[in-house]
């Protein structure tokens, strides 16, 4: 049933919006009544459709007070085409990702960074925003639909358009809703939080039990490798050793071997060479031999010259016998 609608001006200027009266039957013909499932089902008001979101600037409609152009609404509409039809062979001409081969098919690749830098230092920034004067709403409404059919009133009495209490029910359930669906959200964060905590401090004694761990394995492995080295450096000194003394026997043997038929021949020519000799014989030759051959000399000259005295003497005596005897003879 179509009811008719009036508007009228005041002598203000302003317009005043009636409509002919009627009764309210059945409330259940525009929404229906609430039941125990609906009263327990709590919603997401980010999901409610009666909650306008993001930029509502747009809807600042200027009021206009006559009949748009129809050949201004035609060109608009014109320019509009164009430019939709622009904008459509732009995107059908821009270079686009060649199809891929057969058998082959495109995927999407990470390429943002994915290392996160952890510090204590806590990034801040400071925002500033200004709201324009001119972009609140204006006292006089937005639209101002033009006048059609008579001007006609209606008394709407209290309670008859609609029912506070059960109207106002939803946004409570949707608040209600949207408050515990925030509190659960806090208690999950809490409890995740002490969990990532117990997690941590776990983590934590792991690791230094791994640590310290670590640090034994780390100094049994430096205690063996300086038992290794000394070890080596005994049995390197014991090799030099025994190599040393095999060295040594060798040359000793084969010195002997060589000694044992260098030696008589050395003795031989040392002792021929006056070398090696008896302290008596050398006594002897030395000082005896010299003395003996002295004193022998000493006596044959003294009998020498006793002899030649005893010559003398006996040629004397015949030289003067002999003239003696020639004296007698004569």
């Amino acid at each position: 049933m179509a009811s008719v609608s009036h508007s009228q001006r005041d002598p203000n200027g302003a317009y005043t919006f009636s409509s002919r009266p009627r009764p309210v039957e059945n409330r259940s013909k525009y929404r229906e009544p609430p039941t125990e499932q609906a009263q327990g089902h709590y919603g997401n008001i980010m999901y409610d459709r009666r909650v306008v979101r993001g930029n509502t600037y747009a809807q600042h409609i200027i009021p206009t007070t006559s009949q748009p152009d129809p050949a201004e609404t035609h060109r608009q509409q014109e320019i509009r085409r164009r430019a939709m039809a622009r904008k459509r062979a732009i995107e059908q001409f821009k270079p686009r990702t060649p199809e891929a081969l057969q058998g082959r098919k495109h995927i999407d690749v990470q390429t943002d960074l994915y290392l996160e830098e952890l510090s204590d230092v806590v990034v801040a920034t400071d925002i500033e925003c200004q709201t324009d004067a001119f972009l609140d709403r204006p006292a006089t409404p937005l639209f101002i639909p033009a006048k059609s059919g008579k001007d006609v009133q209606t008394q709407i009495e209290e309670g008859e358009l609609f029912d506070f209490d059960m109207e106002v029910q939803p946004v409570l359930e949707v608040l209600v809703g949207k408050t515990i669906e925030q509190s659960l959200l806090e208690v999950m964060e809490e409890e995740e939080l002490a969990s990532l905590r117990a997690q941590q401090r776990a983590f934590e004694e792991l690791r230094n039990a791994e640590l310290a761990e670590v640090q034994r394995l780390q100094e049994q492995e430096r205690r063996h490798s300086e038992e290794k080295e000394r070890r080596t450096a005994q049995q390197k000194e014991v090799l030099k050793k025994e190599k040393e003394t095999a060295e040594k026997i060798a040359a000793r043997a084969y010195t002997q071997k060589y000694l044992a038929e260098l030696l008589p021949a050395v003795f031989t020519s040392l002792r021929s060479h006056g070398y090696f000799y008896d302290p008596v014989e050398k006594d002897i030759e030395t000082n005896f031999f010299p003395w003996l051959m002295s004193e022998v000399n000493n006596s044959l000259e003294k009998r020498f010259t006793a002899r030649q005295l005893l010559d003398t003497i006996v040629y004397h005596v015949v030289q003067n016998r002999l003239e003696l005897f020639k004296d007698q003879q004569s």
